[in-house]
């Protein structure tokens, strides 16, 4: 049973009991993540989310942990571009422990001089750790390319140099401007009463100031072309990516089925020709970066550099037949069928629950009923997929970023989608 409340000061609680389920999964969401930030501040959401475990006037982080441990359960973090979570997995009956650590690390971290010292040390460490990793870096590499210029494209963790000149007063400041009342999403999913949830959280958080409400968002524009970085590695990376739809568009879950029949499975055409039928890579794959106002479809690939521009040729092939041969009913209906399995599958776990909660919130404005979503994605059509596949899946918008040994090949590999 799902339900909803707001308190006086702006804080928005969802809850879902789930039957027979033992633990309880709590979540403080921030309605603000990297794409709200200047290019001055960029990383700063993230420098935040690391800061808040790192002691509170009551708490030094070594308490932190322990407060977890004695109740057996989990406490974790996550940055994305559109928000910040903050959650909690416990057993039910150590809802009111978790729920009021999470308020004390969110109300009353202390932002101590020596730790952002420290952490600044850490988080670029962690951006040389990404960049050493080039099939984690290739997709960062996209995203500021493909929405260059805007902060919905700026890597979530930074740049060294925007990490390099944050200060105490900017780390103070984000939070005291964003980490307020109309900004804040409490989920709960699981064990949890929502008239008792409710009671704790106003307990813990009834002196947090309302604050300003997020503020209207500049769209961007997607950008082609391509970008053939020549780095000494075992094997070339590329991912390229095309302009989709925003998370709320009506048509989006006709995205979601194209993007499992392209490359989001192992039954797909991309796995099937490039893995299977050819050998030329172990890992080939599609996924979807959804947003509030814009999305992508993007491609990922790691292969020998002489098998990349093949590859890239299978890749185009697919992206043509999708164009112009519509799909099969069956190979339609599979896809719906898996599609369906794994939502399904999915609301076996609390977390996720709790996830879903708060995203449909922030991302759609209102909650979603599985049924609903079960019957959207029946009544997708083969026409829907089609018209879907001929607008988004057009050579002219792709853009392109290969990195590895890849010298001598650049004109080969700029020609295949003609955007160079």
């Amino acid at each position: 049973m799902l339900q909803i409340s707001t308190l006086d000061n702006g804080i928005r609680l969802l809850t879902e009991r789930i039957p027979h389920v033992h633990s309880v999964s709590v979540g403080f969401w921030v309605d603000s993540g990297s794409r709200h930030e200047r290019a001055e501040q960029n990383g700063l959401s993230h420098f935040v989310e690391h800061m808040l475990f790192k002691g509170t006037a009551r708490r030094s982080s070594q308490d932190i942990s322990l407060a977890i441990d004695m109740v057996g359960g989990i406490l974790n973090a996550f940055t994305g571009r559109e928000y910040t979570c903050y959650y909690a997995k416990v057993m039910g009956d150590k809802i009111a422990e978790a729920t009021e650590l999470l308020a004390d690390v969110f109300q009353n971290s202390l932002y101590a001089p020596d730790e952002i010292e420290k952490e600044r040390r850490v988080i670029l460490q962690e951006i040389g750790m990404i960049e050493d990793t080039p099939d984690d870096f290739i997709h960062d590499m996209l995203s500021m390319s493909l929405w260059k210029g805007h902060p919905v494209g700026a890597p979530i963790i930074g740049t060294r140099d925007s990490i390099q000149h944050l200060t105490r007063d900017d780390v103070c400041r984000f939070v005291q401007e964003r980490y307020c009342g109309k900004r804040l999403i409490i989920a709960a999913a699981g064990d949890v009463d929502h008239d008792r949830f409710v009671e704790l959280v106003d307990e813990q958080l009834n002196q947090l100031l309302p604050g300003e409400a997020q503020e209207e968002l500049t769209s961007p524009k997607a950008a082609p072309g391509d970008t053939i970085t020549c780095r000494p590695l075992e094997q070339a990376h590329f991912c390229l990516g095309v302009p989709a739809l925003p998370h709320a568009h009506p048509d989006r879950f006709g995205l979601y089925l194209l993007n499992l029949i392209l490359g989001g499975s192992m039954s797909s055409r991309l796995f099937q020709e490039v893995r299977e039928k050819r050998g030329l890579s172990y890992s080939v794959y599609s996924y979807l970066n959804n947003h509030v106002d814009c999305g992508s479809l993007a491609v990922y690939a790691g292969a020998d550099a002489t098998a990349v521009p093949v590859v890239l040729g299978v890749i185009r092939n697919q992206f043509e037949k999708l164009a112009h041969q519509p799909v099969s009913g069956k190979e339609l209906k599979a896809a719906k069928e898996q599609l369906k399995g794994n939502l399904l599958l999915s609301l076996e776990s609390s977390d996720n629950r709790m996830c879903r909660l708060a995203k449909n919130e922030i991302l759609l404005g209102r909650q979603i009923s599985m049924d609903e979503i079960l019957k959207e994605i029946d009544q997708v059509s083969v026409e829907l997929v089609a018209r879907l596949s001929e607008k988004l899946l057009n050579p002219g918008k792709v853009n392109l970023q290969v990195l590895g040994p890849v010298e001598g090949l650049q004109n080969e590999i700029s020609g295949i989608f003609g955007n160079g």
